[in-house]
């Protein structure tokens, strides 16, 4: 039987914390499903291609582990789990404030599909700060932000925020 996890997230863009997750995530399932969601309301820097196309480029390397697929979803996080076949959604921990929001989100999801679980896995603490969020706004206000996203990533922030 194959295990199959998915991890969703808007990544816009994916950091190296998001790369951390899932590279210990491949560890625990066969196939990993990256479900990059299409959420206009967070308003994305970059579209729905482009994040797919970044998180495809990021994942590269850990093809190896397991098998990996990046994939765009709209709608309820339950019924793409049940599209995809996963047993388990991968979320990643930051800190506290994470905690709150991923327990009742995980509540309500057991509500909605009992048999899917979801996993926490803690960020390396090196990782705990990054959040898109902000690197998008140090990328903008001109600052370094190549310890928080891979070189691709930045190259394609930075020329995304006109300081290429």
């Amino acid at each position: 039987m194959t295990r199959i996890g998915l991890y969703p997230g808007t990544f816009d863009p994916i950091t190296n914390g998001h790369t951390d997750i899932i590279g210990r995530a491949v560890k625990l399932v066969d196939r990993l499903v990256i479900g990059v969601a299409i959420n206009t309301g967070k308003g994305p820097m970059f579209s729905l291609d482009e994040r797919v196309a970044i998180v495809e480029e990021a994942v590269e390397p850990l093809r190896n582990r397991a098998e990996i697929v990046v994939q765009p979803f709209e709608g309820l996080l339950m019924h793409f789990a049940r599209q995809v076949e996963a047993s388990v959604i991968v979320r990643g921990l930051r800190a506290v404030a994470d905690f709150e929001y991923e327990f009742q989100m995980t509540a309500m999801n057991q509500q909605l599909d009992r048999e899917i679980e979801t996993v926490f896995l803690m960020a390396d603490p090196r990782h705990q700060a990054i959040a898109s969020r902000l690197v998008k706004e140090i990328a903008i206000l001109g600052g370094e932000i190549g310890k928080f996203v891979s070189p691709a990533v930045a190259e394609r922030l930075l020329e995304k925020v006109g300081r290429s």
